[in-house]
């Protein structure tokens, strides 16, 4: 049984009907935090996760909402405003995309420019635009900074990815991130996390079985640590900023992708 060090601790998470956001909800549920579980489409998935929360003992409830709109954050905010403050925001909600090849200008058209920033970089401008007084007041009643995380990606490091576009919202999004972190200060902390390859249904939707087993043991094998990460691999690491292990932390990008940023694996390890 995890430590309810969360215990009292109200959270809302993005984008959190599956894959990593449902990762991050659970273990926040473990550690004693009651939750936001957010989607905008996959309802059924979304209510599956607030059973899992609510069996882990936390109180789940889903929103649906659009984080792209003003309108979609409100409902949002609104919903945690029942609790009267919000001690951690996580901006896990993304799209692409995916045009793998970059040096295809014409694979990506102003629209696909458009709605990737409307989800990627406007939408955490707008869930921590519409929950600022909530995350004022948790700072308000414990003394403690709120904490929000932005899910980035390695992509926004290095250019790689599905997509120019993709890429290039999850830059603006760790830039976002240092801004934030600095103007928001001291009542919010405010960080990001940078994953590289996680195996989820973004790939598998698009995939055979055996063209998605062959991505992923391509993955595997390119990456120092020699493996490829799942959803409950990049929460592990996610976690630390939501908690106090990391109360002096703030304006931090966190690339966790099994050293793939570092370049191919010894050989060695291949």
């Amino acid at each position: 049984m995890a430590d309810k060090d969360l215990a009292g601790r109200k959270a809302l998470v993005t984008g959190s009907a599956t894959g990593l956001g449902r990762s991050i909800a659970l273990r926040l549920a473990e550690r004693g935090a009651d939750l936001i579980i957010n989607c905008t489409r996959s309802v059924d998935e979304g209510e599956d996760t607030v059973d899992a929360c609510n069996k882990l003992g936390a109180q789940a409830q889903l929103v649906t909402g659009d984080v792209s709109t003003e309108e979609g954050c409100a409902r949002l905010a609104e919903a945690a405003g029942a609790w009267g403050k919000l001690d951690i925001l996580v901006n896990n909600a993304g799209i692409t995309r995916h045009a793998r090849d970059h040096s295809d200008l014409d694979a990506l058209s102003r629209q696909d420019f458009l709605d990737t920033y409307a989800v990627n970089v406007a939408g955490p401008f707008l869930m921590m635009q519409a929950c600022r007084q909530l995350l004022d007041a948790a700072h308000k009643e414990s003394g403690r900074a709120s904490a929000v995380l932005n899910v980035s990606s390695i992509a926004g490091v290095t250019g790689i990815g599905s997509s120019v576009a993709y890429a290039a919202t999850k830059g603006a999004l760790n830039t976002m991130t240092l801004s934030l972190a600095r103007a928001l200060a001291p009542a919010i902390r405010v960080n990001a996390v940078c994953p590289g390859f996680i195996g989820t249904r973004w790939f598998k939707d698009r995939m055979d079985e055996e063209q998605y087993n062959r991505m992923e043991e391509g993955v595997a094998k390119s990456a120092p640590l020699g493996v490829a990460s799942g959803p409950d691999d990049i929460a592990d690491s996610a976690v630390f900023f939501l908690t106090d292990a990391s109360r002096h932390v703030t304006g931090e990008t966190l690339l966790v992708d099994a050293g793939t940023h570092l370049g191919f694996a010894p050989l060695s390890a291949r």
